[in-house]
């Protein structure tokens, strides 16, 4: 059903049938039509997870120092002024507020309409507040943050049922250093402001909010470039100096990289990197001088454990002779090294494309994110086609429903496997 259309024509009979719906839905009973895919799937976990559909729960909001301590730590204030800029003129005539939640789903500021900020208090929609969607039902902050795209939703396409007055539309944010989720912007407002473009209009903003934050990464990167050009121009062999994300500012005796995979926790000291070997890292003012070891590396017996259990904790560790590493992996980073792990032999672009996106033809998509794979997982994977090589020793732990993976079909399941014990 084509919900924006047919709200856009005529919002109360879109509305009524939304509520037949999901009252259809939560019975068991046939549905008159089927909902949004990205809604249905959202309802599916809600209904897994024991959200409550006809009780709002509104647990622990944060004090007001807890939201202040969060909002000076958070990535998001750089781009307030962007988000502000971009939506809150228009949001504050069309009946609208504007919400900006972190990657836990607290929201850390709200701004617009008074009475919709009034309203928006009777629901507990508030700063502070906890507004995941396995804690508040299918809402346009929680269920982007899962989905890792932008999501409307409109009327009863709300899980719980005090939200289907409302009408949301909201965007994840990420960190472009790392793709890593930063937060959430969101514009919620009374059923009756419900339009079509809405969502492309909040989507737009919060690519310009990624927007500042690279031209603000790349600034960081010219300072860095300057502090390390006399330091590198007074060694020999083989060095590199990074931002703390591994991004490269400068290089010395070695092909240039433009970015190094790091530990999760960095320390000064001797270190196995994967696309280097043996390296001494050294701190430098907003960054790290990376030197390569002279001697050879053995990189035999490397294990790699892909730990899918967690959505918003999925990680990939690294083991070998000279240490181990671990990294977090965005959803789609997820799903590429799930299906390698699986298909052992190797996918090609288009089988990638196929299984991750349902289209054979997005392989442009694929080999951008493989070239981002390679540059922390280096030598642990070959390409012609996409494999993890035969020396790696790949342990996958699944969650509890690994058809949640990928967002078309389920892969069959790794050979080397294993899940929580019940009593985890």
């Amino acid at each position: 059903m084509d919900v924006t259309h047919l709200a856009a024509v005529d919002t109360a009979r879109a509305a009524r049938v939304l509520d037949e719906v999901r009252s259809a839905a939560l019975s068991g009973q046939r549905l008159p039509v089927a909902p949004r895919p990205v809604i249905g799937q959202s309802w599916e976990r809600m209904l897994r997870s024991g959200v409550d559909p006809d009780h709002d729960v509104r647990s622990g909001t944060l004090s007001r120092e807890e939201v202040q301590r969060r909002r000076e730590s958070s990535t998001l204030r750089h781009v307030l002024p962007v988000l502000r800029e971009g939506l809150l003129s228009v949001a504050d005539v069309a009946h609208h507020i504007m919400v900006v939640a972190d990657e836990e789903g607290r929201v850390l500021w709200r701004e617009g309409s008074a009475p919709v900020l009034r309203k928006a208090d009777g629901l507990g929609f508030e700063v502070g507040a906890d507004w995941r969607e396995d804690v508040v039902g299918t809402n346009g902050v929680g269920t982007p943050a899962v989905t890792g795209r932008p999501v409307q939703v409109f009327a009863s396409e709300h899980f719980v049922r005090s939200h289907a007055a409302w009408t949301c539309a909201g965007a994840p944010i990420t960190d472009p250093r790392d793709g890593r989720l930063i937060g959430v912007v969101d514009v919620s407002g009374p059923l009756e402001t419900m339009h079509p473009a809405t969502l492309a209009w909040v989507d737009s903003v919060a690519k310009l909010a990624e927007a500042r934050l690279r031209e603000r990464h790349v600034r960081s990167l010219e300072r860095l470039r300057a502090v390390a050009a006399p330091v590198l121009a007074r060694l020999d062999g083989r060095a590199l100096v990074v931002d703390r994300h591994g991004w490269t500012a400068a290089v010395t005796g070695m092909p240039y990289t433009e970015r190094l995979a790091l530990p999760a926790s960095v320390s000064a000291g001797m270190r196995w990197l994967p696309a280097l070997g043996r390296c001494s890292l050294e701190p430098l003012a907003g960054g790290w001088l990376v030197r390569v070891a002279d001697e050879p590396v053995t990189r035999d017996a490397v294990r790699v454990v892909l730990d899918l259990r967690e959505p918003r904790r999925r990680s990939v560790e690294v083991s070998g002779q000279a240490g181990s590493w671990t990294r977090e992996l965005s959803p789609r980073h997820a799903g590429l090294l799930y299906l390698l792990a699986v298909h052992r032999a190797g996918r090609s672009a288009a089988d990638l494309a196929r299984e991750v996106f349902g289209d054979p033809a997005r392989t442009v998509t694929v080999r951008a994110e493989m070239s981002r794979v390679r540059r922390y997982l280096g030598s642990l994977l070959d390409h012609r086609p996409y494999r993890f090589t035969e020396s790696a020793e790949v342990e996958v732990l699944l969650p509890d429903h690994p058809d949640e993976l990928l967002p078309r079909a389920a892969a069959p399941v790794p050979g080397r496997r294993r899940r929580p014990a019940p009593d985890a």
